[in-house]
């Protein structure tokens, strides 16, 4: 693992290589902006409907590409990192510092590291045990804990980001963890149950919240106005940047809806509320959300079906108002967002899939708020890209 694989040879490969090497080492070169995927194969169906030739066998891995439109370089891969291929790697994560990198997987009980600050990247495996299938990470705010949701174990691991040494297991029973978020101010942590991971049933319809200075499980708010079960499945949390009091955004996958819960400092305890419905406008499956530059009054958020990035004037954050929707493509997912608030650039898939598993990029100017390109080179290949970021040299965190 770790070792690297070109998409070139020979002299242009160590060309390429040297320039990869001495943008990591000495910053961003000019015209050019890297984008870290992990990918895998698509499945059968998928290369059929597609008329692409199956690769030999399974395959996943890390690649890196540009995905400057103004490049010569735009949509080319200039790096590999082959990765085993009963890992199921799932999501790519930077910690609060942008130099470590973690990456979560749907098939072993681990973790897996890597520093973004050397060169080249060696991965280290990080056992989790009692950890099935790891979904999201997240990191306290001053980046001293990550903490890891455990989709098919019902728990949710903790860990020191300064030695990745695993710390415990916190179990909420009966739930399907997926999402989480964490608020030192208010010394609270939420965690969402989304959908069994081997069929996507018993959806849930709840979030849990415990105390993360003592890792108690506190209780759960249940995110619908439907009678149980409501099949909402809440997947993803986010505190929107310095709410006062605090709100946490929910996207509910299965409901098609945007959920703000808001804390209430006298009695120690949220109050949901429905804040958004995506089902008048024939779109659904809410996924990620971002605030970039940190922008508490601007947040996108991906629709998979039939493949969105919505803009939300969020100044008011229990009434957010749709600006704009910008059509991606099917499976729209996770977003990288240029620190100079350029470009925004939306992974198209989820899971592979049907309908959700396009396998291209989306590259979105933000001033223009239109799109500009789009980028099928794993597509063409076979794969689909299961997690976007950009590398810290362009990173913008937004909100997360």
């Amino acid at each position: 693992m770790g070792e690297f694989k070109q998409s070139m040879t020979g002299k242009t490969l160590t060309t390429t290589a040297l320039a990869l090497a001495a943008s990591l080492a000495f910053g961003p070169a000019q015209g050019e902006i890297l984008a870290m995927m992990n990918y895998e194969s698509k499945t059968a169906d998928s290369l059929k409907a597609l008329k692409i030739t199956a690769p030999a066998a399974r395959e996943e891995g890390i690649a890196i590409l540009d995905v400057d439109p103004d490049s010569p370089a735009f949509g080319k891969i200039l790096m590999q990192i082959p990765l085993p291929p009963d890992l199921v790697a799932h999501h790519i994560f930077f910690d609060r510092t942008q130099t470590k990198a973690y990456v979560a997987a749907l098939g072993k009980a681990e973790l897996h590291t890597f520093s973004l600050t050397e060169f080249p990247y060696r991965l280290r495996k990080i056992p989790v045990p009692g950890c099935e299938i790891g979904e999201d990470v997240i990191f306290s705010e001053d980046n001293s804990t990550w903490y890891l949701t455990c989709m098919g174990s019902a728990a949710v691991a903790w860990g020191d980001v300064a030695t990745d040494t695993v710390r415990g297991l916190m179990q909420f029973p009966g739930t399907y963890p997926h999402g989480l978020a964490v608020h030192t101010g208010i010394d609270r942590g939420l965690v969402t149950s989304t959908v069994r991971a081997s069929d996507l049933g018993d959806a849930g319809e709840v979030v849990s919240v415990f105390q993360p200075s003592s890792k108690k499980v506190l209780g759960q708010i249940k995110l619908s106005n439907k009678p149980s079960p409501a099949g909402e499945a809440p997947v993803e949390l986010l505190f929107v940047p310095g709410a006062n009091p605090p709100v946490v955004y929910s996207t509910n996958m299965f409901g098609a809806s945007l959920w703000a819960a808001t804390w209430n400092p006298a009695s120690q305890d949220f109050k949901p509320a429905q804040a958004f419905d995506f089902a008048p406008l024939n779109v659904g499956v809410p996924l990620e959300m971002y605030f970039p530059k940190g922008d508490a009054n601007r947040m996108y958020l991906t629709t998979a079906v039939p493949g969105h990035l919505h803009i939300f004037d969020t100044s008011n954050p229990l009434q957010p108002k749709l600006l704009k929707s910008l059509k991606a493509g099917e499976g729209a997912h996770h977003v990288g967002f240029t620190k100079d608030g350029k470009y925004a650039f939306v992974q198209n898939a989820l899971l592979n899939l049907p309908k959700m598993s396009e396998g291209t990029i989306t590259v979105v100017d933000l001033e223009k708020e239109e799109v500009v390109a789009t980028i099928d080179t794993l597509a063409k290949a076979g794969l689909n890209p299961n997690s976007l970021v950009l590398l810290p040299q362009w990173n913008d965190m937004a909100g997360h």
